[in-house]
């Protein structure tokens, strides 16, 4: 393999690197919240802890789950193994990417709890990000498994009946 083969991305490789350097970006990424001020942080606390816990569980059930139902074909890169089977069942009959849906949940908790537009604007590219790398492997779990296109139709792709 030649030095930086990955950024070809034949497999994915690529979009791994982009989601480490955007994950780590959203951590390092400075809190901006010019629009609350402190005051009204700390008597909204007891709320935004509410929705902090409440979205990094939905985030730790959408991982645990999603990595333990398959968890014989788990792999950092989008592109399916070649032993991989259609795994419909468990949380993947509520969301078709339950991984990158847990990321997603965890930094809206984070952005829900401080009010931070720098931290906003990261979740959104993070979104953008998820929608085009889930619709790259979409297409690499059509072509190995061609039923997976009536299971799209089914299954919502990051937010269980909404997205």
């Amino acid at each position: 393999m030649a030095p930086l083969s990955f950024l070809q991305g034949k497999r994915g490789e690529h979009l791994v690197v982009l989601q480490f350097v955007l994950f780590f970006g959203f951590i390092f990424v400075p809190a901006w919240n010019p629009l609350v001020p402190g005051p009204l942080m700390d008597a909204l606390a007891p709320v935004r802890w509410a929705m902090l816990v409440a979205f990094w569980v939905i985030a730790l059930l959408l991982g645990g789950l999603g990595s333990v139902h398959i968890r014989d074909y788990l792999t950092p890169l989008p592109y399916p193994v070649d032993h991989s089977q259609l795994v419909k069942h468990g949380v993947y009959a509520w969301v078709r990417h339950p991984l990158y849906s847990s990321q997603l949940f965890a930094a809206a908790g984070w952005v829900l709890f401080t009010f931070s537009l720098t931290h906003l604007a990261v979740l959104v590219i993070g979104f953008f990000f998820f929608d085009y790398k889930a619709g790259k492997e979409e297409v690499w779990l059509t072509e190995r498994h061609p039923e997976y296109a009536d299971y799209a139709k089914q299954v919502r792709k990051f937010i269980p009946w909404v997205y």
